[in-house]
């Protein structure tokens, strides 16, 4: 594939994933919403089926839509370095895309919000307790499994018939969902559970430098290296369980 074709469909992936997942997000937070309050599970979901959603549109580049993954794949061999580039800048400029269309489409909410200081959240992560290390920590472990799920799970191929036979990856991209969901719900308390730089990142450069919120707060730049680096570690060591595995076999 191209590195033009890799670069617009993570565009059009990591987009659908940061719209619909910002967008869950605006909605639980910002008053006059149909979904005011939904809850932390409401939120889980939302990310989770963002992800599938993102995901299947990505499909002709194997949807990564993650800079952690696309890492973890280039160490494991799934990927060639060439590539990595492409994929990174496709997921970062998918990622502050979405995070400017879900401000439009909640752009009279974010008017109306009484707090609009505290807005950054709906589009970034930020832990309960700041601690560097432990922090860190909490967002390597998640991003771990994530990626060690995605290498090690035996995928979907195509017989000399042409029918498909199916591991553990037979519900698709939804298995990958899935994966989000638990991981939100179980590991997601600490940091908010970037698990992804791009879905972290990007967001937050729009955030501070595009999107228009009345006065809006900083964006907490200090934290943001965090989820950046926590997930990249992740990945990496989710690549090198796989390459360890495969040379005992």
């Amino acid at each position: 594939m191209s590195a033009g074709a890799i670069i617009v469909w993570e565009i059009l992936g990591t987009a659908a994933l940061i719209v619909l997942g910002t967008g869950v997000v605006a909605n639980h937070v910002l008053r006059k919403t149909n979904g005011n309050n939904g809850g932390i599970l409401f939120i889980n979901f939302g990310w989770a089926f963002a992800v599938f959603t993102g995901a299947s549109i990505a499909a002709p580049t194997g949807a990564h839509l993650n800079p952690a993954v696309t890492l973890g794949l280039a160490i494991s061999g799934k990927t060639p370095w060439s590539d990595v580039p492409f994929y990174f800048i496709g997921e970062m400029v998918g990622a502050i895309l979405g995070a400017v269309l879900c401000w439009a489409a909640y752009k009279l909410q974010f008017d109306d919000h009484p707090e609009p200081e505290n807005t950054l959240g709906i589009f970034s992560t930020a832990p309960q307790i700041p601690n560097t290390v432990w922090n860190l920590v909490t967002e390597i472990i998640g991003t771990f499994v994530l990626v060690a799920w995605i290498l090690l799970s035996p995928v979907a191929a195509a017989g000399g018939d042409g029918v498909p036979t199916f591991g553990n990856s037979a519900l698709g991209y939804a298995g990958v969902s899935f994966v989000v969901l638990v991981i939100g719900t179980s590991l997601g308390g600490p940091t908010g559970y970037a698990i992804n730089p791009a879905r972290d990142l990007g967001p937050r450069i729009a955030y501070a430098f595009l999107l228009p919120i009345k006065n809006k707060g900083n964006a907490n730049w200090g934290y943001s290296w965090i989820p950046v680096v926590g997930p990249l570690v992740g990945g990496a060591l989710a690549a090198l369980l796989y390459l360890g595995v495969h040379n005992l076999t």
